[in-house]
């Protein structure tokens, strides 16, 4: 894969990869995904790129290539693979705090081993991301990380009430917001309850029979659920085609 040079910058770190030749805006959220995948990095990069205000800056393969491009980017947020060919991927974290870089860090990786999930939790990552994920996935979890850098930004602290309020928008989950326009509080909860009561998880093919909505309505629902954090979802591949989204309550 040839790197894309970007004259504004010198050259990138070598095995890495920078962004095109557009210049990040003051308000954009600039990424640096690190994965040994060629390919995985290369789909993880476009779904980024479709999420505002995000912006990939960089690519890397390894974990020394990642505090390189750390170095030479600055980015704001570090999509981060953990089975990496140099260093695990929790222990590139240290590094970069004692290279001075506070920039966030999101796991992404297959990594479902508890040891691993309390590791990056232990290291403040703002998210971890199980493979294999779809779009939708990773959109969700990166518009939920862009409000609380919001609110983080924006907050001003006067007092231990203030001090309470940014800590509680940094580390709990935001509360679940009213329904969006065009949802029946009905309906969703007729999808509640069939999810509560599912033995296992649902399509929303099942859903819109249990229910008896169209399946349109009941994917949306669904995903309504799933990104304010009160359903998780897995795919189901099959012989062919695109992977089926399955759906259960979360406990």
């Amino acid at each position: 894969m040839t790197p894309a040079q970007n004259p504004a910058r010198e050259p990138a770190p070598a095995g890495t990869e920078q962004a095109g030749t557009e210049q990040a805006g003051t308000d954009t959220i600039g990424v640096l995904v690190v994965d040994d995948d060629f390919m995985v990095a290369r789909v993880h990069r476009a779904f980024v790129d479709r999420v505002e205000p995000f912006r990939v800056v960089g690519v890397a393969h390894t974990g020394g290539q990642a505090i390189e491009a750390a170095d030479e980017l600055r980015p704001d947020l570090i999509l981060l693979d953990l089975y990496l060919p140099d260093i695990f991927g929790l222990d590139v974290i240290p590094r970069l705090r004692s290279a001075g870089h506070d920039c966030d860090v999101m796991v992404i990786s297959a990594a479902q081993e508890a040891d691993a999930v309390r590791g990056a939790v232990r290291r403040g990552v703002v998210d971890y991301l199980l493979k294999p994920f779809d779009f939708q996935d990773l959109r969700t979890r990166l518009e939920r990380y862009a409000a609380q850098r919001g609110r983080l930004l924006t907050a001003v602290v006067r007092g231990q009430a203030d001090v309470d309020r940014v800590l509680a928008g940094a580390f709990a989950p935001a509360a679940a917001p009213t329904l969006p326009k065009g949802m029946s509080v009905e309906t969703a909860g007729l999808v509640e309850r069939a999810l509560r009561e599912a033995d296992g998880t649902l399509s929303a093919t099942e859903c819109a029979a249990l229910t008896g909505v169209s399946r349109v309505s009941a994917r949306r629902y669904l995903e309504y659920f799933h990104s304010t954090g009160s359903a998780e979802v897995s795919l189901r591949y099959g012989a062919a085609g695109r992977p089926e989204r399955r759906y259960a309550w979360r406990s």
